[in-house]
């Protein structure tokens, strides 16, 4: 179930950017019309309401699985979230993968492994 957060929580963040690569109306807090044109261009862009969505499943599916599981095994899991975000901004945003990027993706993956086969044994 967590990996299934996982993969929720990289799709809303990738919908959130191509969301807010959309050109929004200026927002003065103190002019009421300028706040509500700002709430009608946010309620216009799907790619915000979508991945608000998955934000939202994701919640859901996570509190589920933590009722039951191990909160010290599961949230280093969905901490995988991040490599799912880091690869499929390379294809959608045609970012660049660095030695750095590369490295903490080892270590995310060596850390999820580690605390797998420490819990087996407990």
């Amino acid at each position: 179930m967590v990996l299934g957060c996982t993969v929720f929580a990289a799709f809303a963040q990738v919908l959130l950017k191509f969301g807010a690569l959309h050109p929004m109306p200026p927002v003065h807090f103190n002019d009421f019309s300028s706040i509500l044109g700002f709430v009608q261009a946010m309620l216009g862009n799907w790619q915000l309401l979508v991945g608000y969505s998955l934000h939202g499943c994701n919640a859901m599916l996570l509190i589920l699985a933590l009722r039951e599981g191990q909160l010290s095994l599961l949230y280093p899991i969905y901490a995988l979230s991040y490599i799912w975000v880091d690869l499929l901004s390379l294809y959608f945003f045609h970012e660049h993968m660095n030695v750095w990027k590369g490295a903490g993706i080892l270590l995310i993956i060596a850390g999820v492994g580690l605390l797998g086969k420490v819990s087996t044994r407990a």
